[in-house]
């Protein structure tokens, strides 16, 4: 089968390795769709995400979705010829995170496509059947890939504890922070705000229906906010850029009790914070780490039309030309592109 290898510092190799077989519990997937993340254009151009270094050669991809082209011998509920999405990252079941639910903070947890674990960019993928959600007919195998950043938002808005009527300011108008709006929209809040320092994605955020699209280059954010809230600000910040500005700003824009979410990677560990000011509006802030327990979700927002995935996708392209793919993933305006596999 044909796989898409980072050998490299910004260089891919299309190899081919064996096709893998399903252990018990698993299913062989044929891969349809698979999302270019964020993260995997930073393995991509820097080698490493802080501790994680990649091992050449490393199968990256993550955000993925195909056909079921076999069932391991224990595998119940999915049958060849079934869609799916696949849920990238599978936890030790038995630690104490485990047990209690927040599988996502299993310290044992294989994720795809981080180092040393491969990813989806390879024609087939062996996964847990249990990691493996069912697509129903309404849901495209693009839109189910997209499940994986539409996760991340579904559980940035949960720690938010987002509801009806509610004011959400986000900061970051890139995949994460687009889908964070569609997700806050979805549940209830009757204002969303989106910032960012790119035109285009300001004007994309207010074709997709934000309230209000703020250039934090050209307006001050905290004004902005004031005038919008009447002066009392937002019920719930969701700082999905990783910006070290935007990260400083979420204080600006809450209110007095309000919430801070932080799901945006920063590029440096440490952001000062001015704790003086989040004890006396007692503000609350989560730090939001990857997702549990929210596939089902995803797939019953995309199967109710409650938000749109697939027009966040700029472009496709197929495996061969994954470079090329990646190098345009590197421009500013883009929000997201998409590998493709021949059906």
């Amino acid at each position: 089968m044909r796989t898409a290898a980072l050998t490299d510092v910004e260089e891919f190799e299309i190899r081919e390795r064996e096709r893998p077989t399903p252990e018990p519990d698993e299913v062989l997937v044929e891969v349809r769709d698979v999302g270019i993340c964020g993260s995997d254009v930073h393995y991509y151009e820097h080698g490493r995400i802080g501790d994680y270094v990649v091992d050449y050669p490393l199968v990256l991809g993550h955000e993925s979705a195909g056909v079921v082209a076999a069932v391991g011998d224990d595998v119940e509920g999915l049958t060849p010829g079934d869609r799916v999405t696949l849920e990238p990252g599978v936890p030790c079941r038995h630690c104490a995170h485990c047990k209690r639910g927040d599988y996502h903070l299993c310290e044992d947890v294989v994720f795809m496509a981080t180092p040393p674990h491969d990813g989806a960019f390879a024609e087939y993928v062996a996964w847990p059947a249990d990691f493996a959600y069912e697509l129903p007919d309404s849901v495209s195998t693009r839109e189910g890939a997209l499940c994986e950043p539409l996760s991340v938002g579904i559980h940035a808005c949960q720690r938010g504890n987002v509801g009806v009527g509610d004011t959400v300011l986000v900061t970051g108008a890139g995949p994460i922070g687009l889908l964070v709006a569609e997700v806050a929209r979805a549940a209830g809040a009757t204002d969303v705000l989106v910032t960012d320092v790119v035109a285009e994605k300001l004007a994309f955020a207010e074709e997709g229906g934000v309230d209000r699209a703020i250039d934090v280059t050209e307006e001050d954010l905290a004004t902005v906010v004031d005038e919008y809230t009447d002066g009392v600000g937002a019920d719930v910040v969701v700082e999905a850029s990783g910006a070290k500005p935007s990260i400083r700003s979420t204080l600006d824009g809450v209110r007095r009790g309000g919430t801070v979410v932080f799901v945006g990677l920063a590029s440096e560990a440490e952001v000062p914070l001015d704790v003086i000011e989040i004890i006396d509006d007692e503000l609350d802030v989560h730090g939001s780490f990857r997702y549990a327990n929210t596939y089902d979700a995803a797939v019953d927002l995309l199967a109710d039309d409650e938000v749109d995935v697939e027009r966040i996708i700029d472009f496709e392209s197929p495996l061969e030309d994954v470079d090329a793919a990646f190098r345009r993933s590197m421009e500013p305006e883009v929000v997201k592109g998409m590998i493709t596999f021949d059906g």
